[in-house]
């Protein structure tokens, strides 16, 4: 039966560039995606935490990105899977097929009869691939660009799909983009894997309006679930707290005026106890974005005890008391700090 949706399946034209890869020490699985087509991200990208990640493309038969994630779920590796998916295809020389397994192991697919320019380069933990585009430099450039970027998975792949683009990317123009990375529990509060989730359906700069709204993202969602899963994933503690710690510095680096966003991270560095001097420059940055916050405030304060700076918390929670002195949060809070000036003295 699944041989006969295979050979069924509706297909659309989907020259496009896309980039597949896991970071095995986060265990976190990404694919990023550009083309002249409506919603590439509806069509392309196929992403499952602890499992792998694919990029189905070209003459584009969706049914292979679920069924290479169900073969791989069995153990097999990528190019196992890949193989025996394309040996039951009816046209797999119109098919364009990145894979990456749990393992780090990598394929690519290009079809013979997939649309000039088109071709693939892989590696471990990665696999470009792309058509219709205008050279080879445009995958050439994805890879050299992902191997040299730091940072977290999602960040890699939206710097390798920029410089694709950059290189000139789909010869037809630009449409739509989207950025997928899946982690074990790293959706909001857990709920599901979507760590990133992000689609630029119709746009004439796709790409740019997907690092638009990743600047956001990464911030609002993604810093916590790492903090998050810090807690939740003890031997991994450290290494996600550095990660959200790069978020910090990123945001500190940057002209973003959140003070949301500086508050938020300032706040779960001082609880931690971790990088105060980053933490507290974080809460004055939010405090100068809006000064009459009492929360931003208290923040502030909690900033100063973490660095060990008890007169300032004092005198920065009796401000916050000033301006909501009915809060029991803020009074349990300045009963803190107080004590912890007492025992200094």
């Amino acid at each position: 039966m699944l041989n006969i949706v295979l050979i069924l399946v509706s297909l659309s034209d989907c020259g496009t560039f896309s980039i597949a890869a896991v970071d095995p020490e986060t265990e976190e699985y990404g694919v990023a995606v550009a083309s002249r087509v409506l919603d590439v991200g509806y069509v392309v990208p196929w992403v499952e935490a602890g499992v792998g990640a694919v990029a189905t493309q070209a003459l584009s038969n969706p049914y292979i990105g679920p069924r290479v994630l169900d073969e791989l779920k069995k153990g097999k590796t990528a190019g196992d899977v890949l193989r025996s998916v394309l040996a039951d295809d009816t046209i797999p020389d119109d098919r364009q097929v990145g894979v990456v397994d749990r393992n780090g192991n990598s394929i690519s697919h290009t079809g013979k009869t997939t649309t000039a320019w088109a071709g693939h380069k892989t590696a471990p933990n990665v696999a470009i691939q792309g058509n219709i585009l205008t050279g080879p430099e445009v995958v050439d450039s994805m890879f050299a660009v992902f191997e040299r970027t730091a940072g977290p998975l999602a960040e890699r792949l939206l710097s390798a799909l920029e410089a694709g683009e950059r290189a000139g990317g789909d010869s037809r123009g630009k449409q739509s983009a989207s950025l997928i990375v899946a982690t074990e529990r790293g959706g909001y509060l857990g709920v599901d894997d979507r760590l990133v989730d992000l689609k630029v359906v119709d746009n004439p700069e796709p790409v740019q309006e997907l690092r638009r709204q990743y600047e956001l993202w990464q911030y609002a969602f993604m810093a916590p679930a790492y903090l998050r899963l810090a807690e939740e994933r003890p031997d991994m503690a450290e290494l996600l707290l550095r990660k959200t710690y790069s978020l910090l510095l990123k945001a500190l680096a940057s002209d973003l005026e959140s003070p949301e966003v500086y508050n938020s991270l300032a706040w779960e560095f001082a609880l931690l106890k971790k990088y105060p001097k980053e933490a507290l420059e974080a809460a004055k940055k939010a405090h100068a974005l809006a000064p009459e916050d009492a929360n931003i405030m208290d923040t502030v304060a909690e900033a100063f005890y973490a660095a060990g700076n008890y007169e300032e918390a004092v005198r920065w929670e009796t401000n916050a008391l000033k301006v909501e002195p009915e809060n029991a949060f803020f009074q349990r809070q300045l009963t803190k700090f107080r004590e912890a000036l007492l025992e200094k003295d």
